[in-house]
């Protein structure tokens, strides 16, 4: 009867070891099952997986094997799998298979021994643990970040339940833990979508033109109200707009021009343009800004609220209809219709209720330093990382990035440069301020 062995060598990284034990494997006549190989800091770790025709044959392989590992000063672990009972340990395979991916400024291994207690509480086994930053990066001193991105797997996991154990075991610890469903999409994002204020810039533009107009706090207030869902977005929206009437263009303008962008954006955005994936911001917020970052960090699409204009001063009324949550969600779904792909293979990050909507149907919703209402709510969250943290969740490696990302800006689509004629003489003579962005320009279909 035909046997099955896993194989297992650890040592360190000389080339003739994978050949040597390849080659004892060859002249055994084994068949080829699996192979796994990885090295940790220069120690090898490899794993065969084969089949034998004969038991003859296995204790004969079994001697080699030894033989060579001694030779090698190497370890070797031999485990047999009667043919019979190939097909039963085959079948354990075919679990639900998730991704957990691991993110903070430092892990210890306290922490590592309370995740573990925690997966295996919910009977997960761990089948792989890599590490997607690098090691310069998890040993700094002054800015420390590491990620690790564990690949687990169960039977009948609720996967609600596993994302709120580890959401409750990482706001203990101040880390970022997410759970993805290892599905085909997780590697083949094509658009990502994003909100604007505390997303992608680090101030809420309409809280700033509160200050700018002397009723800083009281728009601030509904502001933080509407992210809350404690209030209606679009009543929240028009008693903020109605206070900023007859704030002066100048302000805006001068506003546009240091507006403070996320840490960790233009690192995102170069590497999500050179992987192809297509970018809009969806902004409850204003065009004119959003048109500013499209300038700046080279969006595909940007749809957001036009400013109404009369003499040079903001009228205080909206200026067609507004970008609500259900609105967002809206785009996000015509962008993924114009791309010709399915919800699945897109991106959705921000950080308010109204973002809700377009989390919940995007195939990758993240909820980025995000009120605890909607963290809670959100199926990822990031609140310990910078906006390039969410290039870990698509299961990237910093030295990938390093060695294949251009540091400066890629050049923008022609389509994108003449969509948004964003000049601030174009501002200062457009009362209304219709048509000044992509939103308006080159809608999806």
């Amino acid at each position: 009867m035909a046997e099955v062995l896993i194989i297992s060598i650890s040592g360190d990284t000389r080339p003739e070891i994978s050949s040597s034990f390849t080659q004892i494997l060859a002249e055994a006549g084994a068949v080829l099952l699996g192979i796994e190989r990885s090295v940790i800091q220069n120690v090898l770790a490899l794993a065969f997986i084969v089949r034998l025709s004969t038991a003859a044959r296995v204790l004969e392989l079994q001697q080699a094997i030894r033989r060579k590992a001694r030779e090698l000063a190497t370890i070797a672990h031999i485990v047999e799998i009667p043919e019979d009972r190939l097909s039963q340990w085959v079948s354990r395979q075919r679990k639900q298979d998730f991704i957990v991916t691991w993110m903070a400024p430092r892990i210890t291994a306290g922490q590592l021994a309370i995740l573990t207690n925690v997966l295996g509480s919910m009977a997960l086994t761990i089948n792989s643990i890599a590490r997607l930053s690098t090691l310069e990066s998890a040993a700094s001193e002054l800015d420390p970040r590491i990620c690790l991105e564990m690949r687990v797997s169960g039977e009948q996991v609720n996967a609600p339940e596993l994302r709120r154990a580890l959401l409750v075991f990482a706001d203990s610890c101040g880390f970022d833990i997410a759970v993805q469903e290892d599905t085909i999409f997780r590697n083949h994002r094509r658009v990502a979508v994003f909100d604007m204020d505390s997303t992608l810039i680090q101030l809420e533009a309409i809280d700033e033109l509160g200050r700018l107009a002397g009723v800083g706090e009281q728009v601030r207030a509904m502001t933080d109200d509407a992210m809350k869902s404690k209030m209606d977005f679009q009543t929240s929206f028009r008693k903020r707009l109605a206070l900023l009437k007859g704030l002066p263009i100048t302000s805006i303008v001068e506003l546009g021009e240091r507006l403070p962008i996320t840490p960790g954006a233009h690192r995102l955005m170069r590497t999500l343009r050179a992987l192809g994936i297509k970018t809009a911001i969806l902004s409850g917020g204003f065009t004119y800004f959003a048109c500013k970052l499209q300038q700046k960090l080279g969006f595909d699409y940007v749809f957001a609220n036009d400013l109404d204009i009369e003499d040079g001063k903001l009228t205080g009324k909206p200026a067609g209809r507004i970008v609500d949550g259900e609105r967002k969600a809206e785009f996000l779904q015509q962008i993924a219709n114009q791309e010709g792909i399915c919800m699945e293979q897109t991106i959705a990050v921000g950080d308010g209720a109204n973002d809700l909507p377009m989390l919940s149907i995007a195939g990758l919703g993240v909820a980025f330093h995000a009120k605890r209402a909607v963290r809670e709510r959100a199926r990822i969250s990031i609140s310990t990382v910078t906006l390039d943290g969410l290039l870990y969740l698509l299961g990237l490696c910093d030295t990938h990035i390093e060695n294949h990302v251009p540091d400066g800006p890629l050049p923008l689509d022609q389509r994108v440069l003449k969509a948004a004629p964003l000049s601030d003489e174009h501002l200062q003579n457009h009362g209304g301020l219709q048509a000044i962005g992509i939103g308006s320009t080159f809608p999806p279909k």
